[in-house]
């Protein structure tokens, strides 16, 4: 008789563990089930915005981490950010240029790009026209000289359009990247960055849910055929809340200049997303490289930025005497 319980015991192990081993097929089995769930709904997702859901949204978080980290606690770092972004969309731009058949000086395009960048942040404003200007100069000037020297035969309409298309890349990358520098520079300069990329960010991520869920109808079929009326719809509300709670919270102002502040940063953004779809359809490439999985390229994410800088440096000098008085 006393033998009876240690043979009960012995007898209860191999049932334990054969519990143990249908708990963990069964979680096991729920687990892959939701995994294939999961990347079924990411791959609709994927075929009707053209992103990997995953990798934009973790891609999204660390750049996110990184600007909010340099402009809250040293702005000056978020220039290093600012340079290395131009210069990458200044490669990619170039790159995909020469690859229509364009003729872009790289290594030019690339020193005039960070001068432009560098003196919107340490020169006074009128000083970084003039570099503007000479920059531009510089690259068409260049741009001239090396094809005299090559006497290839190419066309005079050829060599000014890649004159004038080498100019084009120092205006739209550089020289609007450096407004936000310039912005970046002024007295809680940093505040107004962050909100008009928060603003920014806020629309595309509204326009990306309501375009989603409700989207029926094109917006710009053939400039950029996934965004749809309902999806901007969804950036306006969107952007005129962050807007809102931005200008009274971050920037201290009044909640009707939050809501200017939210419908002009969508303008401008929507106007330089549907511009870059233009770019590229006249290039024939979907993405300007793919750096940034998920997202496509570095300019492919500045797209809305860069006219966006323009509009915040012009909302600064407009509605910071307000909160002066």
């Amino acid at each position: 008789m006393p033998e009876a319980p240690a043979a009960a015991s012995a007898d209860s192990g191999p049932v334990i563990q054969a519990h143990i081993r249908a708990a963990r097929t069964e979680f096991e089995s729920q687990v892959a089930h939701a995994r294939a769930e999961f990347e079924e709904a990411n791959e609709r997702i994927k075929a009707r915005t053209g992103r990997d859901l995953i990798l934009a949204t973790l891609i999204g978080v660390a750049a996110g981490a990184l600007l909010l980290g340099s402009l809250i606690f040293v702005k000056q770092l978020f220039l290093v950010f600012a340079l290395a972004a131009v210069l990458l969309g200044v490669f990619e731009f170039s790159r995909a240029l020469v690859a229509t058949g364009r003729r872009i000086d790289l290594i030019p395009q690339l020193v005039a790009g960070a001068v432009v960048v560098l003196s919107g942040y340490f020169l006074e404003l009128w000083l970084h026209w003039v570099v503007v200007f000479v920059a531009i100069a510089v690259v068409v000037v260049w741009r001239l000289l090396v094809q005299m020297t090559a006497r290839d035969g190419r066309t005079y309409g050829a060599v000014l359009g890649d004159a004038l298309v080498g100019g084009f890349v120092q205006l739209y990358v550089p020289f609007l990247a450096s407004l936000c520098v310039v912005l970046l520079a002024q007295d809680g300069g940093e505040w107004w960055v962050l909100a008009f990329i928060a603003v920014v960010v806020a629309a595309d991520t509204g326009a990306y849910a309501a375009g989603i869920l409700f989207g029926k109808h094109p917006m710009a079929p053939r400039i950029s055929p996934k965004k749809t009326w309902e999806g901007f719809a969804g950036a306006v509300l969107a952007a005129v809340v962050a807007g809102v709670l931005l200008g009274i919270f971050m920037l201290g102002l009044e909640w009707w200049v939050g809501v200017v502040i939210g419908i002009v940063i969508l303008g401008t953004a929507t106007a330089g997303d549907l511009g870059e779809s233009m770019i590229k359809r006249d290039l024939g490439i979907k993405d300007m490289s793919s750096w940034l999985p998920g997202h496509g390229g570095v300019l492919d994410r500045l797209d809305s930025i860069l006219p966006s800088a323009a509009a915040a440096l012009a909302l600064y000098y407009l509605f910071t005497p307000l909160v002066a008085s």
